[in-house]
């Protein structure tokens, strides 16, 4: 039985940790904060995982709130004028449906199912001295936890990281009360508005403690209007200034907002940091190797929301290296190919989030106003956040979107000929 240590139980530490224990392996789990610490403090995140993630789970059968938690059908996007009206509004439906689980409860109720397995689950801060010592007792020591002195072990990939600082100001709000957007009241969406030379505000349906909530994210340009969370310790004010941001730049969001209240004195988060993707391999003080996992080597804005289901693909990719690996040893040969055979899927999402947090170039707005009057535009962008390699086939290069948007018209337009026709036919023919 090989022995592994995995270090932070967030998504990837903890879905690979129940994975290689479903698999035999003798797992050692540490985490800096308990089960019920974890239940009742602060939020972490604002994820929204798609039809691709959520599989992974399924796969290892701790999808545990998939029938609690709402179904998330489609997405939309709304791009604010000027004078604050909406000069791009649509919703595009999702093949498969997307969910949030608030991770305080997810990550909660998973470690408390890999101890009851029999996993060894250790509370404790680990520092590099801490690996250091316990690198030699185990076969391989993966770490999982993307904050804090254990990522320093991982220098910095410039070739594959163009920015160094913060892209955008970070503050979420966890809610009760959000009303429908009238325009698609029969369906749950994730809600993508675009303040152009501003910032983003993002709006999903979610499962939290509590229930049923909805979650209100702002991501500002650093130094803009929207950066005013910082030093915030208040959650009331936080609420207050996501409240006072909507109802400035985003009316028709903000008039859902008349009944909202936290989900309780933890709802709130706020922050930044520099998009970033590391070397993989970190080496400790005697020599010995770890292995970076998720967000510790892929650290990409929020702004395409792909933080846990790259984690959640970032684990099963790994848990599939491991178990092909047999008994052979965990070397950085085999550390790096574990590596590349992730970003085979992690690079289409940093080249998509990078590309998000730049100004649209015109063939881009052009995808975005298309959208609005076919279909199947909106339903593709919709979709890109389940699988962004498909980006590559019709939104970064000017001359494939013209011609992808020019063979949807023309479908669009033979498929209108052709209903019209056959109104025309059902008379004649009674």
């Amino acid at each position: 039985m090989r022995k592994i240590l995995i270090v932070g139980a967030g998504q990837s530490g903890l879905q690979l940790a129940l994975g290689l224990q479903s698999q035999g392996y003798d797992i050692t789990l540490m985490s800096n904060r308990t089960a019920d610490e974890i239940r009742h403090g602060r939020v972490m995140s604002t994820q929204c995982m798609f039809h691709t993630a959520l599989q992974h789970e399924r796969d290892l059968g701790i999808n545990f709130w998939e029938n609690q938690a709402p179904r998330i059908e489609g997405l939309g996007v709304s791009v604010a004028g000027p004078g604050s009206e909406r000069l791009i509004d649509w919703v595009g439906r999702l093949d498969g449906y997307a969910q949030s689980i608030d991770q305080r409860v997810k990550m909660a109720g998973w470690m408390e199912t890999f101890a009851q397995r029999g996993g060894q689950l250790v509370i404790h801060g680990a520092a590099v001295g801490d690996l250091d010592y316990f690198a030699r007792t185990y076969d391989l020591v993966l770490v999982s936890a993307g904050k804090g002195e254990l990522v320093s072990m991982f220098a910095r990939d410039a070739a594959r990281s163009p920015y160094d600082t913060p892209q955008r100001a970070l503050a979420v709000a966890y809610v009760h009360g959000l009303g429908p957007r009238p325009e698609h009241p029969e369906f749950d969406a994730v809600r993508c508005n675009l303040v152009p030379g501003v910032g983003e505000l993002f709006v999903m349906p979610t499962w939290t403690t509590s229930g049923r909530a909805d979650i209100l994210f702002w991501e500002g340009i650093p130094g803009g209007p929207l950066d005013v969370f910082q030093g915030v310790r208040d959650p009331q004010e936080h609420l207050r200034l996501t409240l006072e941001l909507l109802e400035r730049f985003l009316p028709w969001e903000h008039a859902r907002t008349t009944g909202v209240e936290l989900t309780d004195a933890g709802g709130t988060l706020a922050g930044r940091y520099a998009p970033t993707v590391r070397n993989p391999v970190g080496r400790l003080p005697s020599g010995g190797l770890v292995l970076g996992v998720a967000d510790v080597v892929v650290a990409n804005d929020p702004i395409t929301g792909q933080g846990s289901n790259s984690a959640a693909k970032c684990a099963a990719s790994y848990l599939a290296s491991i178990v092909e690996h047999g008994d052979r040893p965990f070397d950085e040969t085999w550390m790096r190919s574990a590596f590349d055979r992730y970003w085979q899927t992690a690079q289409h999402v940093t080249k998509w989030t990078n590309a998000m947090l730049a100004p649209p170039p015109e063939h881009v707005l052009n995808l975005l106003g298309a959208a609005g009057q076919l279909q199947p535009v909106a339903d593709r962008f919709a979709n890109g956040f389940n699988d962004p390699g498909d980006f590559e086939n019709f939104f970064y290069d000017p001359a494939l979107a013209d011609t992808y948007l020019a063979e949807t018209g023309a479908a669009a337009a033979a498929a209108q000929d052709t209903a019209e026709d056959a109104s025309e036919a059902v008379p004649a023919a009674s």
